[in-house]
């Protein structure tokens, strides 16, 4: 039988989103219904209600997720019901080209159930990034569900379903960081915290936070950063070069997603260091950089998306972490909020007054 709760979609590009009644099918084969419990509000949903994704509105929103599975479909071993999880938007398949070179976390063909939720006259639903979790029950494929600890908080772990790991990862799996490297993060929010987060963990010793915010700079300090540059009042490339001794950040991460800020990392790097992108560019952005100085610097440029992680290794590691105070999950939390106040909460990020608002079921 399918049931009936209340969910955020966002029905027309640009307009406000709006609580209404989801209808969520039982689970077919493979698939899970998960009991949401906490939702962290996204960037990512926003682009989804102003169409930056793609236009295959209605939205049902939400991603970054923490939950109890509720039933599972036929065939699902790896989770049951009564399981404390973390929803993550990369089910890998096992069976594609990078799967089978041993590189999971780079799945040409990762999974989403196959079912719609739907309103109540029919229209289907496309949830964001294959979760919709602005929910009180959604529906996944099981392999989107991470067991972790269930004694874990699950605002703050949940938030490991997207930013907070892209960073977190962008750092550890992308950019390799480990002890004793220098580490300069361009852009604050969630992710580039994560970043900052992520480096400490490795055991960086240089960890430079940069923004044009000042409150997001003392919120990366929270972090681990042991220094910050405010973008607005300094020269972001020769003042990491002169925290690391003229030369340079080791890696040095882009959690902005633009041309200038990309060119900031790219000089920013010492001689072979490694720049690594994990800010989102929108589909009109170019750089045009010296191909002798591409060449010349050695070392690498790379993206990293989803911060490059395999949610079966990396979550419950983290969530571990967390459990031992080493990680502070909690502070990326800024607020736990109600289901109708997620459009106020697309507002606090244009104002900088939030890292993450979550949604508390």
């Amino acid at each position: 039988m399918s049931q009936r709760v209340r969910g955020v979609i966002a029905r027309e590009k640009g307009k406000p989103v709006e609580v209404t009644t989801i209808v969520v099918p039982d689970p077919g084969p493979g698939e899970a219904v998960v009991k949401v419990q906490a939702c962290g509000v996204c960037h990512t949903d926003l682009h989804y209600r102003e169409g930056g994704i793609n236009d295959e509105f209605p939205f049902l929103l939400g991603h970054e997720a923490a939950g109890v599975v509720e039933s599972v479909g036929a065939g699902v071993t790896d989770v049951a019901p009564g399981d404390f999880v973390v929803l993550n938007w990369r089910a890998v398949c096992g069976n594609c080209r990078a799967c089978n070179k041993g590189k999971p976390w780079y799945c040409f063909a990762t999974h989403n159930a196959k079912q719609r939720m739907t309103l109540e006259d029919g229209t289907e639903l496309s949830p964001a990034l294959g979760v919709g979790a602005f929910v009180e029950k959604t529906l996944v494929h099981a392999g989107q569900c991470t067991k972790v600890d269930p004694s874990a908080r699950a605002a703050a772990v949940g938030l490991l379903g997207c930013g907070v790991m892209a960073g977190i990862g962008a750092s550890i799996n992308t950019g390799g960081v480990t002890r004793g490297d220098s580490v300069a993060v361009i852009g604050c929010g969630g992710v580039g915290d994560g970043a900052v987060a992520g480096a400490a963990l490795a055991g960086a010793t240089t960890i430079i936070a940069i923004d044009t915010d000042d409150r997001k700079l003392e919120w990366a300090r929270g972090f681990g950063a042991t220094h910050t540059i405010n973008a607005r009042e300094a020269d972001v490339v020769e003042a990491v070069k002169a925290l690391t001794g003229g030369n340079g950040a080791d890696v040095v991460v882009e959690a902005v997603g633009r041309p200038e800020t990309y060119r900031q990392a790219f000089y920013a790097r010492d001689l072979a260091g490694t720049v690594v992108l994990v800010g989102v560019p929108t589909p009109e952005m170019t750089i045009e950089l010296p191909l002798l100085d591409v060449f010349g610097r050695g070392g690498a440029l790379k993206s990293s998306w989803y911060g490059d992680c395999l949610p079966s290794r990396d979550f419950p590691l983290l969530v571990e972490l967390y459990k031992q105070g080493r990680l502070d999950l909690d502070a990326f939390v800024t607020e736990e909020i109600a289901l109708d106040e997620v459009e106020q909460a697309f507002g606090k990020m244009h104002t900088g007054d939030v890292l993450r608002s979550v949604v508390i079921f």
